[in-house]
């Protein structure tokens, strides 16, 4: 052994790595939240930015923002006005739009999930998922 070498006991380096793995993992809920936001990051840009813009504040006076939304305090009703769209006017933050929404059929129930997920976790204060199993019946009695 030369002089400059140390000798890590086996038991120590099985405790040094545990310990590491230990701090650097996530837990699953924060791994399934992650992959939620990462998944409606590109659902957002792919079919929502391109008028609510990508820092989420809308585009003057013709669509609304979702930064600092008082609509979102209503998830219900997002989750329904995505998936089927808005014919009449909607009031956010006090001013009148009236631009349809229109309806994204085109999205699954666990698209708008991660879609939703993304807009309340970057602009409703949320740290959680909104998961697929809390959407699913929303979507159904929307529908209805």
């Amino acid at each position: 052994m030369r002089a400059n070498q140390i000798r890590f006991p086996a038991g120590m380096a099985l405790l040094t790595a545990t310990l590491l793995y230990s701090l650097s993992c996530q837990s699953d809920d924060e791994i399934k939240r992650q992959r939620y936001i990462t998944e409606g990051i590109l659902v957002y840009k792919n079919n929502c930015a391109n008028c609510h813009q990508t820092d989420g504040k809308g585009l003057a006076a013709l669509y609304p923002p979702l930064a600092g939304s008082d609509y979102l305090a209503k998830k219900d009703s997002v989750i329904c006005l995505i998936r089927y769209g808005q014919q009449g006017p909607i009031v956010v933050n006090g001013k009148r739009y009236n631009r349809p929404m229109p309806a994204q059929p085109q999205l699954s129930d666990l698209e708008i999930a991660e879609l939703v997920t993304y807009i309340y976790n970057e602009w409703g204060n949320e740290t959680k998922v909104t998961d697929v199993k809390e959407v699913k019946p929303v979507l159904e009695a929307c529908r209805r």
